[in-house]
């Protein structure tokens, strides 16, 4: 039946800083998650550099690199050195004027066991991602790993109920988001909790509606790179929920850490047997939730 338990991970980090020094940092704290028992490690969204969609400038399509290139072979690598699965999100450049926000999904073996294109794209102050980035299209996909079933979505991703479920209903033992999501410092008196709140608990529905895992890696700290603006204020507050919306790890909201929690098969399915929401899916009457709106 292969393996009922295995120790994932989220790493949380400061990414303010150069391609060439945070895949070096990458690196090293990978390494420290396996030394502390994971076998699934996923990293923050856009890990190789600083948050950069909060400006809509050319420049920044230099941070972008061809599939199977930098992070890719030093991750592989790194995997097949370690024997475990990471989760590796860049900044992919499919070609000229086509770019991705994606993760690659490497198995222990350093192969690829999946990819994945963020699929939803926002477009708020300072989150400008509609310049940089193209829809997913590769879907929501299960990656098989020698680990388990791993699902991967990014950030934006996070607040849809429909991208969990078709994750979940493709066998997915654990839905990892990585993100990068912060306040704006000058709306963090009065919307900050809320905002964090909001975040926290729609993931938390998540894993309670689909009986999975969630486990969110975020990044922390300043990143004011453009002059005369306030920058965003990354939040932290990585987490790792189990299938009942338990929350069995939880990260500060500005310090770097490692979060590690164990996937258990058999009380996840323990879980989906006494509240059966798969089984009770009136599947036969959501045929307009494909509908943009019901008119």
């Amino acid at each position: 039946m292969g393996q009922r338990t295995y120790k994932i991970a989220v790493i949380q980090l400061n990414l303010n800083d150069k391609p060439e020094n945070n895949l070096k940092k990458c690196l090293s704290w990978v390494k420290d998650a396996a030394k502390m028992g994971a076998e699934v490690i996923s990293l923050p969204e856009l890990y190789s550099s600083h948050y950069f969609c909060q400006s809509e400038d050319v420049d920044n399509f230099a941070y972008a690199e061809p599939l199977y290139s930098t992070s890719f072979n030093a991750f592989s690598d790194l995997a097949k050195e370690l024997g475990v699965v990471i989760v590796v999100p860049f900044f992919e450049k499919r070609m000229a004027g086509i770019y991705h926000n994606s993760a690659y999904i490497l198995d222990t073996d350093g192969s690829e066991a999946g990819l994945y294109r963020k699929m939803h794209i926002p477009d708020d102050p300072h989150f400008y991602e509609k310049f940089y980035f193209t829809p997913g299209d590769l879907g929501f996909k299960s990656n098989k790993t020698k680990k388990g079933n791993i699902g991967v979505l990014i950030c934006w991703d996070q607040w849809y109920p429909e991208a969990a479920r078709l994750t979940a209903l493709k066998g997915a033992d654990v839905l990892f988001y990585p993100t990068a999501i912060g306040w704006h410092p000058k709306e963090k008196a009065e919307y900050g909790v809320n905002q964090y709140g909001a975040w926290i608990n729609v993931m938390k529905g998540h894993a309670v509606a689909n009986g999975v895992y969630v486990a969110a890696a975020n990044r922390i700290g300043l990143e004011q790179y453009l002059p005369n603006t306030d920058g965003i204020e990354f939040w932290g507050a990585s987490f790792i929920a189990g299938p009942q919306g338990e929350i069995l790890a939880q990260a500060s909201h500005d310090k770097e850490e490692i979060l590690i929690a164990e996937v258990d098969l058999d009380l996840q399915e323990n879980v989906r047997q006494n509240w059966p929401f798969f089984r009770d899916r009136r599947v036969d009457a959501f045929g307009d939730i494909t509908k943009r709106a019901i008119d």
